[in-house]
């Protein structure tokens, strides 16, 4: 079990939102809407993926993440190795 299982419903539903956001900047563009407003929606689109991101994050975190420290070993190591790369890219997009 993943440790974002439990609010998996919630993932999708923000995900299909995001989803409807990207055709709808889609059609802007085919219909030559003004830069600006495709800008807007675009950053709008930006900062939800961005919550999703953080919030598959958080539960990464406290679950997988936990999980490997509190059995500790080598897994304990690489996970946290994994949440740290992860955190890097997140920063540099």
């Amino acid at each position: 079990m993943r440790g974002y299982t439990s609010d998996k419903d919630a993932y999708l539903k923000r995900l299909r939102r995001v989803e409807g956001q990207i055709r709808g900047l889609q059609r802007m563009v085919e219909n030559d809407e003004y830069c600006i407003d495709v800008l807007t929606q675009i950053s709008a689109a930006t900062k939800a993926l961005q919550a999703v991101s953080l919030g598959l994050m958080d539960e990464h975190l406290r679950h997988c993440v936990a999980q490997a420290i509190a059995d500790g070993g080598k897994d304990a190591d690489e996970k946290v190795r994994e949440a740290s790369d992860a955190i890097a890219r997140l920063v540099r997009s």
